[in-house]
C-alpha cells in the first residue's frame, strides 16, 4: 500500500553559473584568452568595450520592458542570483595589470611541423624494396613509439601482419625488414628495440677510424651492463686501457641521443608556446607590488545594439513573434551580464590570492634566493584571503608570475615544514636547495651516499633521516650516488 509523507533533507548543489565561475578561476592565461575569444564568438550581446564607450544601466533596460502593464518575459535563470552586490558594474576593467603588455603578445605560435611516422614514411618510400617489404617497413614504422623505439615484440607483429593487413609472413621476415630497412633510415637509432641497440646503430654509423669511437663501440656492444653501472675500473681492467682513454670514449657515447625520436612530433601540427605569467611582481623600494598580466583583465560590455534591440520589441506587446525575440534577445543580455561579472570576480580571486601569496613570501621576492622561502601551504594563503582551499588551489594550478628574478611556477612556492636545530621551522625548499648544493660540490670520483648526505646536513641544522634524504633526491631527479660516479 502507497504512504505518503513528509521527509526533510538538507544538501548542497553548485548553480551551473557557480560551477563556470570556478572554471574561469582555473584556468592560465591561454586558455582564459581562448576561453574569452569563444564566449564573445557564441554570445553576440557581449563585446569588447573601447575605452571611451559609454556605459548604460543595463538594469534600466529590464524595467523599461516590464513596465506596468507589460507582460513579463521569464529567462531559464536570474543572474542577479548569482552575481556579487558588491560588484555591480557590468564592465570589468582594472587597474592592476602589467604595464607592460606588449611583452606577452606573442605567446602561442601555431607551426607546421612533420611527425617521425611522416619522416620515416617519405624515405622507406624512395628504397629500392619490394612491394611486400614495402608494407612491413611501413607497419612497422606505424608501431614505433614517440622516442623512435620498437618497443613490440616481433611475433605480435608478425600476428597483426596477418590479421590486420593480410600479409602472412615469419619472424625472420619481419626482423629482416627492420634491421636492413627501418633501421638503416634517418634519425640514426631509430627502429631500435632497447637502449643499447639504439646507442649502436648510432655509434655504427660514424664511420671512422677513431680510437675512441672503436672504443665506444666495444664498450656498447659488450660492456653495456659495466657502463651503466658505473663499474670504469671494471672496463679499464677489460680492455687493458688508460682512464683518459675510458674518458674519450664516454666522450663520444654521450654525443648520442637515447631519444631519437625526441625532435619529431607524435602530430603533423605542434604548438610551440612560451610561458605567459599570469602576474607580474615588481620590487620598488623594498615594497614587493603584486599585478595581473592585463590579457586577464579584459574590458568587456553588454552590446549597445542588443539593448537597443530589447528596448524597441519592448513597445510592440501583442506579437509572438517579437516576444520569442525578445526572449532570446534578454537570455543573451542576461547572459553577458552574468560573465562580465564572473570575469570580475575572477579578477578580484586572482589578484587577493596573489597579494596573500606576496605577503607571505616577501623576503624571497625581494632576494630572489630560495633559501629565503617560508614554509607555506594551501590553508595558510585560503585563511588569509578568506577563500576556500579548493579555491587557492585553481587559482595557483598551471599559472605563472613574473618576477624581478625570472619566471616562478606558483606551485613552486608552496612546501611542508621542517623544524631545524634551533627549533624554527624551515621550509621543505630549503632543505632541498642544501641538499642539490652539497651533491653539486661533492667530489664526483667518489659521490656522497645518503648516510654522508644525512651527516652533512645534520652538521648545517637540518636533522633528517635517511629515507627523507633518498625521497629529496629522488624529487630532485638526482640518481643515487653509484650512478653519479664520473671519472
Amino acid at each position: 500500500m502507497l504512504k505518503q509523507h513528509l521527509q526533510l533533507k538538507l544538501g548542497q548543489k553548485l548553480a551551473p553559473q557557480q560551477i563556470q565561475l570556478m572554471k574561469l578561476i582555473q584556468l592560465h592565461t591561454l586558455e582564459f584568452e581562448e576561453e574569452l575569444e569563444r564566449e564573445l564568438e557564441e554570445n553576440p550581446a557581449l563585446e569588447i568595450a573601447k575605452e571611451d564607450s559609454k556605459e548604460d544601466d543595463y538594469s534600466s533596460l529590464e524595467d523599461a520592458y516590464q513596465d506596468e502593464g507589460t507582460e513579463s518575459i521569464e529567462t531559464d535563470f536570474d543572474v542577479n542570483e548569482y552575481i556579487y552586490d558588491d560588484e555591480p558594474s557590468y564592465k570589468t576593467a582594472s587597474s592592476n595589470y602589467s604595464p607592460d603588455d606588449e611583452e606577452f603578445d606573442n605567446e602561442s605560435l601555431l607551426t607546421e611541423g612533420q611527425s617521425l611516422y611522416d619522416y620515416l614514411t617519405e624515405q622507406i618510400h624512395l628504397v629500392n624494396i619490394n612491394e611486400e617489404d614495402l608494407k612491413i617497413a611501413e607497419y612497422l614504422i606505424g608501431n614505433l613509439d614517440t622516442d623512435g623505439y620498437l618497443r613490440r615484440e616481433i611475433k605480435s607483429i608478425v600476428d597483426d601482419l596477418a590479421f590486420s593487413q593480410g600479409i602472412y609472413t615469419t619472424k625472420e621476415r619481419v626482423e629482416d625488414v627492420l634491421e636492413n630497412y627501418v633501421q638503416k633510415l634517418d634519425p640514426s637509432g631509430v627502429g631500435a628495440r632497447g637502449l643499447q641497440e639504439c646507442l649502436l646503430l648510432q655509434i655504427e654509423k660514424k664511420v671512422s677510424s677513431d680510437k675512441a669511437v672503436s672504443l665506444a663501440a666495444n664498450i656498447l656492444r659488450y660492456q653495456f651492463e659495466a657502463l651503466t653501472n658505473k663499474h670504469y675500473n671494471k672496463i679499464i681492467q677489460k680492455y687493458d686501457i688508460e682512464e683518459e682513454d675510458l674518458k674519450d670514449a664516454l666522450d663520444e657515447i654521450s654525443k648520442l641521443s637515447p631519444k631519437v625520436g625526441g625532435n619529431f612530433d607524435t602530430q603533423t601540427i605542434t604548438i610551440n608556446q612560451e610561458i605567459i605569467p599570469d602576474f607580474v611582481i615588481q620590487v620598488k623600494d623594498g615594497q614587493v607590488i603584486p599585478m595581473l598580466n592585463s590579457k586577464n583583465a579584459p574590458t568587456l560590455r553588454v552590446s549597445e545594439e542588443y539593448k537597443d534591440i530589447l528596448t524597441t520589441y519592448s513597445h510592440d506587446k501583442n506579437s509572438s513573434e517579437h516576444k520569442q525575440a525578445a526572449l532570446f534577445i534578454k537570455q543573451k543580455l542576461d547572459a553577458a551580464k552574468w560573465y562580465i561579472d564572473a570575469i570580475n570576480q575572477r579578477q578580484n580571486t586572482l589578484l587577493q590570492t596573489i597579494t596573500a601569496i606576496v605577503k607571505f613570501q616577501k623576503d624571497y621576492f625581494i632576494t630572489g634566493d630560495e633559501k629565503s622561502l617560508k614554509p607555506m601551504i594551501l590553508k595558510d594563503v585560503a585563511d588569509i584571503t578568506g577563500f576556500d582551499i579548493s579555491t587557492i588551489s585553481r587559482v595557483v594550478k598551471s599559472k605563472y608570475a613574473d618576477t624581478p628574478n625570472g619566471i616562478v611556477y606558483l606551485k613552486d612556492l608552496f612546501s611542508d615544514s621542517l623544524t631545524n636545530d634551533d627549533g624554527e621551522e624551515v621550509s621543505t625548499k630549503e632543505i632541498k636547495t642544501h641538499l642539490q648544493e652539497v651533491i653539486s660540490k661533492e667530489n664526483k670520483r667518489k659521490p656522497l651516499t645518503d648516510d654522508a648526505l644525512v651527516v652533512i646536513l645534520k652538521e648545517q641544522g637540518y636533522n633528517i633521516a635517511r629515507r627523507t634524504i633518498a625521497k629529496y633526491r629522488e624529487q630532485l631527479n638526482i640518481p643515487v650516488a653509484r650512478l653519479r660516479k664520473e671519472l
